[in-house]
C-alpha cells in the first residue's frame, strides 16, 4: 500500500515536473513578444483567477465556508502572503530577466532550468542560519554543482558565462528563500488560499513595474497569449495543485528527487521543441548538476527536506 501511495505521488509530482519543465520553453517563446514584467503581471493575474475559482469549487463542493474561522484573521495569511509574494516576485522576473538575457544561439531552457533547479541545495544551505545542520552529502552536493556550472558556464574562460548565467543564480538564490518563507507560514493557513495571495501580489508588483518601466501594448499582450495562458493555468496553477497532492501520498526525499526533473524536461523541452542544442561539456555539465540536485535530497536523521514551488 505505502508503495502505491508512492508511486501515486511521483507520477503527480512527474507531471508537475514536466509543466515545469516546458514553462521554461513558453517563457522563451513569450521572451521575444513581451517584455518580462508585463509578462510576469499577466500569468500571475491568470493564476490568481485560476486559483481563486479553485478555491471557490473546491469550497462550494465541501459545503465549507469561503474563509473558515482561522484564516478570517487576516494576520495568519495576509501578511505570509504579502511576504512570499514579494518573493516570488523577485523570482520570476530576475528568471524571465535571465532567459531574455540569453544570446541567440545559447539553450537557454537547458541553461535556465538547471540553473535555477540549484534552490534545492541551496535551501538547507541557507538553512544553516536558521539553525539547522550541514550534511556531508550536501557538502558533497555543492563541490559537484560547483564542477558542473563550471563546465556549463565557465570552461571556455570568463567569456563562457552570460548574464543570463548570473540572473539565473540570483534566481535560484530568491527561490530558495521563498521556499524557506513558504515552510515557515504555510503550514498554518490553506495552500490555495497562500499560493492565491501571494500571485495577487505577484502580479500587482510586476504590473506596476512593467507600467514604470517597459513599454508595451495591448496588440504585443495578446500576441502572446498561448505563452500567458499556459504559464498562468498549467505552470502557476494546474502544477501547484498536482504539487500539494502529490506530496502528500510520496516521501519527502521521492518528492524531491521527482520535481528537481524540471530541469531535465526544460532541457528536452528546449531541445524537441525549439531546436536548442548543447556541446557535449554543457550536456556533461548538466548531468553534474543533475548529480547534485539528488546527492542533496540524500536524508540524514537530522535533516528535514521540505519543498515549495512556483
Amino acid at each position: 500500500m505505502k508503495l502505491n501511495r508512492n508511486l501515486k505521488g511521483s507520477l503527480l509530482l512527474c507531471l508537475a515536473a514536466l509543466i515545469w519543465g516546458l514553462a521554461f520553453v513558453a517563457q522563451t517563446g513569450a521572451a521575444d513578444k513581451i517584455p518580462p514584467f508585463a509578462l510576469n503581471a499577466s500569468r500571475s493575474i491568470v493564476t490568481f483567477f485560476f486559483l481563486w475559482l479553485f478555491l471557490m469549487l473546491r469550497r462550494l463542493w465541501k459545503g465549507t465556508p469561503i474563509l473558515p474561522k482561522k484564516e478570517k484573521r487576516l494576520r495568519s495569511w495576509l501578511l505570509p502572503g504579502i511576504l512570499c509574494g514579494f518573493l516570488l516576485s523577485v523570482s520570476v522576473n530576475l528568471q524571465q530577466f535571465g532567459i531574455v538575457a540569453y544570446p541567440d544561439g545559447v539553450a537557454a531552457e537547458a541553461r535556465a532550468g538547471f540553473l535555477t533547479a540549484l534552490y534545492v541545495i541551496l535551501v538547507p544551505i541557507f538553512g544553516i542560519f536558521l539553525g539547522k545542520r550541514l550534511s556531508v552529502p550536501l557538502v558533497g552536493a555543492v563541490l559537484v554543482a560547483v564542477v558542473g556550472i563550471y563546465l556549463l558556464c565557465l570552461s571556455g574562460g570568463i567569456s563562457g558565462i552570460y548574464s543570463g548565467d548570473v540572473l539565473m543564480l540570483l534566481c535560484a538564490s530568491s527561490f530558495a528563500l521563498h521556499i524557506l518563507s513558504v515552510d515557515r507560514f504555510g503550514s498554518d493557513v490553506d495552500g490555495i488560499l497562500l499560493s492565491m495571495t501571494q500571485f495577487a501580489v505577484c502580479g500587482m508588483l510586476s504590473l506596476v513595474l512593467s507600467l514604470i518601466l517597459e513599454k508595451t501594448n495591448l496588440s504585443a499582450i495578446l500576441s502572446a497569449t498561448p505563452e500567458i495562458l499556459f504559464l498562468g493555468i498549467f505552470s502557476g496553477g494546474i502544477a501547484y495543485t498536482l504539487q500539494i497532492v502529490g506530496q502528500k501520498y510520496a516521501e519527502p526525499t521521492v518528492a524531491s528527487l521527482t520535481m528537481s526533473l524540471e530541469s531535465v524536461f526544460a532541457t528536452l523541452g528546449g531541445w524537441l521543441i525549439s531546436g536548442n542544442t548543447l556541446s557535449i561539456r554543457e550536456w556533461f555539465g548538466c548531468a553534474l548538476v543533475f548529480a547534485a540536485i539528488v546527492l542533496a535530497q540524500i536524508p540524514t536523521p537530522k535533516r528535514k527536506i521540505t519543498t515549495e514551488k512556483r
